[in-house]
């Protein structure tokens, strides 16, 4: 084996070829690359530089994280970017989402001019597991009054939540296909509160967007007072 000590190798022209048709190419250390692609030149995975991936096609499906907006004493968090034709599905995820004010309600609603205005029409179904930390009651139960149908309101996400500094709700909303001129907009959400009373609300609400417009934006609020906590965009490829 010859060993060639160098510190840099630049290619002849715009590619560097490293081995021949059916080499096994070994690195002893480490690659370090921003860009993957295969034999023809298809891309696997492409890197920030800072270990978020994106393109991540060589693995199947893959969440990309498209922005992070964080609430600090927050009236409203509105995502107006970064929601059209590219991904098929978005998901939303909460991280420690704590009301300002005793009781109020998490919510969301959508636009379809970007963000100009928020209201567009929807049915939904909201289901609740609860388990107070007493152990004093439980249960599973269809909430018709947490509903809506064909209604331009704030869908309720976290039910009755409690303003302790150590209360919060966190979990997660998917949307469906928000760029569709044909079919409405599939939703659902599913996540854990800590509500007023000291109890555990496992809230499971779910619906769609009745609208053939496509859909641009979403916004999320309190039914009263502002929120603190972290909310994430993902698109799903």
């Amino acid at each position: 084996m010859t060993t060639i000590n160098v510190n840099t190798v630049a290619p002849a022209g715009s590619v560097l070829t490293v081995g021949d048709s059916g080499d096994t190419i070994v690195a002893v250390d480490e690659i370090k690359v921003n860009t993957v692609k295969d034999a023809g030149g298809n891309t696997l995975w492409v890197s920030n530089g800072s270990g978020v991936l994106s393109s991540v096609s060589g693995f199947g499906g893959a969440l990309n994280l498209l922005s992070t907006q964080t609430a600090s004493g927050s009236a409203t968090i509105s995502f107006t970017s970064g929601i059209d034709s590219t991904y098929k599905e978005y998901i939303f995820k909460f991280i420690n989402i704590n009301a300002a004010t005793d009781t109020a309600n998490f919510t969301f609603q959508a636009s379809t001019d970007g963000g100009s205005s928020w209201g567009v029409t929807q049915t939904t179904t909201f289901i609740m597991a609860y388990h107070e930390e007493s152990d004093g009651a439980s249960g599973l139960q269809y909430q018709g009054g947490l509903d809506l149908a064909q209604s331009t309101d704030f869908q309720i996400i976290y039910y009755y939540m409690g303003s302790g500094s150590d209360e919060c709700g966190s979990g997660e909303l998917h949307l469906f296909n928000p760029a569709s001129t044909t079919y409405v907009k599939n939703w659902y959400a599913r996540g854990n509160a800590n509500i007023s009373g000291a109890r555990s609300d496992d809230d499971q609400p779910a619906g769609y967007f009745n609208t053939a417009s496509a859909i641009d934006g979403i916004q999320f609020k309190m039914s009263s007072g502002n929120f603190d906590g972290k909310i994430k965009l993902y698109g799903v490829s």
